[in-house]
């Protein structure tokens, strides 16, 4: 596989399988631009291709220690009409819908400045643990504009509609314990223990079955089309789907056995 990219870095981090993804514009504070977006898309792709024996976690992050992504490259939206508008925020959209199809848990280890675009890629990982110094915000009503990359409709559902208005409407930043405060962010630390923290976390992730993890990443998301009846339903056949799996007969024969599971992801 060719994991070479003009606006990322895509490097296997530690040999249990743990990958990092940077954003890598640190002339533009990491801004999103097109090419970023394509080469967001392209990675992962390649990253859902890649078998649980070669990949279990992702993080994501920015380069530099000042921005995680500081928005939408405004210089290439300046020169966007009604089509191209639409064909760009499409485009962000089908990119981080992709984070949530991937059948590996997505951090995103938040460093600086997440505003805009950066916000709404934070968003679309599945969870944030976020440094000391990072700042969060929507601040496209500033430019006569709204997020774009569903940043109204995931920014609702992480803080609730009300949260979710007054940033929006403001387009005002808040600080990482203010986001640590509504829910938005689930761990702040200090810059130096940002990434091991997150390591951390992404280890003990990965000592659980694999297709668990992944089953659970898919009832969580499904859930929130669905009322609770449904969501229900779902979640009983995503449970039951898993017992023709070998990792729920090794999981279950090891806690009888009091030893430690040893998961293949089959």
């Amino acid at each position: 596989m060719n994991f070479s990219y003009k606006t990322l870095l895509l490097e296997k981090k530690t040999d249990t399988g743990i990958w990092l993804l940077t954003i890598h514009r640190p002339e533009a504070l990491n801004a999103l631009n097109s090419v970023v977006l394509g080469e967001l898309s392209d990675a992962a792709e390649q990253i859902f291709a890649m078998p649980f024996s070669e990949i279990r976690a992702l993080i994501i992050t920015g380069a530099g220690e000042k921005s995680f992504v500081a928005g939408a490259d405004i210089k290439e939206i300046n020169a966007l009409n009604e089509d191209t508008a639409l064909s760009f925020a499409e485009a962000g959209q089908a990119v981080f819908h992709q984070l949530s199809l991937l059948k590996i848990p997505v951090i995103a280890a938040v460093n600086g400045f997440a505003l805009g675009g950066g916000c709404e890629l934070a968003l679309g990982c599945d969870f944030i643990y976020a440094s000391e110094k990072a700042k969060f915000g929507l601040p496209e009503t500033s430019l006569g504009l709204i997020p774009g990359f569903a940043g109204t409709v995931q920014m609702a559902r992480a803080v609730g509609p009300r949260r979710a208005r007054e940033l929006t409407f403001s387009g005002g930043m808040i600080t990482a314990s203010e986001a640590l405060a509504m829910g938005l962010v689930n761990k702040v630390l200090p810059a130096a223990d940002l990434m091991t923290e997150v390591l951390k976390t992404a280890e003990v992730i990965l000592a659980k079955a694999p297709l668990a993890v992944a089953a659970a990443k898919v009832s969580i998301n499904q859930a929130w089309d669905m009322d609770v009846e449904q969501a229900q339903k779902n979640e009983a056949q995503i449970f039951a789907n898993l017992f023709k799996t070998e990792d729920v007969k090794e999981g279950t024969a090891a806690f009888i056995e009091k030893r430690k599971a040893n998961f293949k992801g089959l």
